[in-house]
């Protein structure tokens, strides 16, 4: 039996564009319009999941699926950095963010560790059962997608921060007997 899942990376949000770490955002203009205009891409999708911030939510309805929300597809917590520009931690706490970009086991927002998203994201692919023909749909973050292609590789922590994932990109990855396989990744999610 092979376990199809698409991981979605949900649309642009103020967020995204400005490089700030989000709280719990909606999409941006732009990014409802791009997803209204991807729905129905998504084809012979079968069980939908999504993240459960409103970023995710939005997107999942704007393409048409019903997608539950479930907590291991939640974006990295970043705790006290939540809402601070990338820049501006680089200029007001350089250590701390050297260390947290060098350091899978590193916490200075207080928030979730890399390691321990990466065994979140793990451990929920893991359970996926093998159903007949199963095609899963799960609307996330770029830090949930980086880290299902991180363990579908067997990658070491590191390589997390080498790997881009646009909003609305799709990530095909595929289960047999033998494992997860990555199909295909980062194409964008559009009906042209």
């Amino acid at each position: 039996m092979t376990v199809r899942l698409v991981l979605v990376c949900h649309a642009a949000t103020a967020a995204v564009r400005q490089a700030r770490v989000a709280a719990d955002d909606p999409l941006d203009a732009h990014g409802l319009t791009d997803a209204g205009a991807a729905a129905g891409v998504l084809r012979r999708a079968g069980t939908a999941f999504r993240g459960p911030e409103t970023r995710c939510r939005q997107t999942a309805e704007a393409l048409g699926l019903d997608a539950a929300p479930d907590p291991a597809f939640a974006d990295l917590d970043l705790g006290s950095w939540t809402g601070r520009t990338l820049a501006g931690l680089g200029a007001e706490e350089p250590e701390a963010l050297h260390a947290w970009l060098t350091d899978p086991d590193a916490r200075p927002h207080g928030g979730e560790t890399l390691r321990e998203l990466l065994t979140r994201v793990s451990h929920r692919l893991d359970a996926i059962p093998a159903t007949p023909a199963a095609r899963l749909v799960a609307v996330t973050h770029p830090a949930v997608v980086r880290a299902a292609v991180l363990h579908v590789l067997t990658a070491p922590p590191a390589a997390f921060w080498r790997l881009d994932v646009p909003p609305l990109s799709q990530t095909h990855l595929s289960r047999q007997t033998d494992g997860w396989r990555l199909r295909e990744t980062g194409h964008p999610l559009t009906s042209s």
